[in-house]
C-alpha cells in the first residue's frame, strides 16, 4: 500500500530531467541485452520499449522464422518479471488461458488452478492460430487487468503485458483477430526479413550456442519507468493534434471504422514514451507523427475490397500525417 501511495503521489509531480536521463540509461541497457539475442533492425526493440513505458500490449506480425518469438522471449527475460507462454492452437480452450476450479479428491473442495495469464508478461505465440472464442479469453485481462472465473474476479499482477505474435492471415490455419481484441493492442510491430548483413550476424551469434540476455530490470523498476513516462509534459496544442489524426481516419473514404478514442489515448501514451527514449521531458509533434502508424493502422477497418491490405492501412495514416497540420497556438503574453 505504501509503494502504491508513493506512485500515486509521483504522478502529480512534474518529471525531472535527471529522471529522464536515468530512465534512458536503463532502457539503453535493456536494448543492448535484447540485441545480444535478437539480431535485426532496432525499430522493433524500440517499439517494445515504448510499449513498456506506456504500459500497453504488443502485437508482432510477420511470416514464420523472422524471430518474432525470439524477440519477445529475450525482451521478457530482460525485464526480470514472471513470464508465462501460451502456444495458441485450434483446440486451445478459454480455460487453458485463464485457469479453472479443480476438485480435490482428498477433501472434496474446489480450488483455483490459475492459468498462464497470471504473470507479469504473457507470451501469446501465434495468437491467430486459435478461433475467436479462445482469443477473446484475453480481452478482459488485456483491458481490465483482471479475469473472471466461474463468477469470481481475480486481479492480475502489476505490471501486466501481453506480447503476442501472429502470422499473416492469408497463411493456412490462421484466423483474423476480432476488431475488439485488435483495439486492445497498443501497437502493432511489423517484422520483415533481415538484411543480408543482419542475417550473417545472426548466423555468427547463434552458430555455436544461443546467447542469453542478462536481467536488467525488476517489476518495481518497470513501474517506476512507467511513472516517469506518465509525467512527461504535453502542450495543449498536441492534444488537438493527436485528436486531429485519429478523427481524420474516421472520415477517410477508404475506412469503414476509424480509430477509436482508445486509440487517441494510446497515441498520446506512446508519444510520451518516445519522448523518454529521446531524453526529453516533453512531447514534440514528431513523437506523435512517429508513433501514428504503429498505434493507429492496425485498428482501422477498411472497405471490403481493401481488408487485409496492410499497405492500404499505412497509406491512410500517411494521408492523415500529410493533411492534418500541427500549429502552435498563439498565447497571450
Amino acid at each position: 500500500m505504501r509503494a502504491r501511495a508513493a506512485r500515486e503521489q509521483d504522478v502529480n509531480q512534474p518529471v525531472q530531467i535527471n529522471e529522464i536521463e536515468a530512465a534512458r540509461e536503463r532502457l539503453g541497457e535493456v536494448r543492448r541485452q535484447v540485441s545480444r539475442v535478437y539480431v535485426g533492425p532496432v525499430e522493433p526493440i524500440d517499439q517494445l520499449l515504448a510499449c513498456l513505458l506506456a504500459g500497453g500490449h504488443v502485437l508482432l506480425e510477420g511470416v514464420p522464422g523472422v524471430a518474432k518469438t525470439t524477440l519477445v522471449k529475450a525482451f521478457a527475460a530482460v525485464l526480470g518479471c514472471s513470464v508465462r507462454r501460451i502456444q495458441f492452437t485450434p483446440d486451445l480452450l478459454p480455460a487453458d488461458i485463464t485457469g479453472t476450479y479443480v476438485l480435490s479428491p482428498r477433501d472434496g473442495t474446489f480450488s483455483l488452478r490459475p492459468g498462464p495469464v497470471f504473470a507479469n508478461v504473457v507470451l501469446a505465440d501465434e495468437i491467430n492460430r486459435a478461433p475467436a472464442k479462445t482469443q477473446s479469453a484475453l480481452l478482459e485481462a488485456m483491458q481490465e487487468r483482471q479475469v473472471t472465473i466461474e463468477g469470481d474476479r481475480f486481479e492480475l499482477p502489476n505490471p501486466f503485458f501481453v506480447l503476442a505474435t501472429q502470422n499473416p492471415i492469408d497463411l493456412e490455419g490462421t484466423y483474423p483477430l476480432p476488431e475488439a481484441q485488435i483495439d486492445r493492442f497498443l501497437v502493432r510491430v511489423p517484422m520483415d526479413y533481415p538484411s543480408a548483413s543482419e542475417e550473417v550476424a545472426m548466423l555468427k551469434a547463434h552458430g555455436v550456442s544461443a546467447p542469453e540476455p542478462g536481467v536488467v530490470l525488476s517489476p518495481e523498476d518497470v513501474l517506476r519507468l512507467q511513472s516517469v513516462a506518465a509525467r512527461v509534459h504535453v502542450e495543449d496544442d498536441l492534444y488537438d493534434y493527436a485528436v486531429g489524426l485519429t478523427a481524420f481516419t474516421r472520415r477517410h473514404p477508404k475506412v469503414v471504422l476509424g480509430a477509436s478514442p482508445r486509440a487517441s489515448l494510446g497515441l498520446l501514451r506512446v508519444a510520451k514514451a518516445q519522448a523518454v527514449l529521446a531524453g526529453r521531458p516533453y512531447v514534440s509533434p514528431d513523437d506523435l507523427s512517429r508513433s501514428a502508424a504503429a498505434v493507429l493502422a492496425h485498428r482501422l477497418v477498411l472497405l471490403p475490397e481493401l481488408e487485409g491490405d496492410t499497405r492500404a492501412r499505412d497509406a491512410v495514416i500517411q494521408d492523415a500525417l500529410n493533411k492534418v497540420g500541427y500549429r502552435r497556438a498563439v498565447r497571450p503574453v
